[in-house]
């Protein structure tokens, strides 16, 4: 196995906190970015955002 120096492990030690937390974080939102990309036909965000009204009609 290689020896590192301190400044090595150091700094290894730090890229793997840093890619543990851009993993972390950034995962399901790549998923959901593919999913909505590569989706045919694709949806729509607005569906999501404003939903229809037939729930709040006040006339049932």
């Amino acid at each position: 196995m290689a020896q590192f120096s301190e400044e090595t492990k150091e700094r290894i030690s730090k890229v793997i906190d840093v890619s543990r937390v851009a993993i972390h974080y950034g995962y399901l939102p790549l998923i959901i970015y593919l999913g909505y990309t590569y989706s045919e036909p694709r949806p729509s965000l607005f569906k999501y955002y404003y939903p229809s009204n037939d729930r709040f009609d006040s006339t049932r």
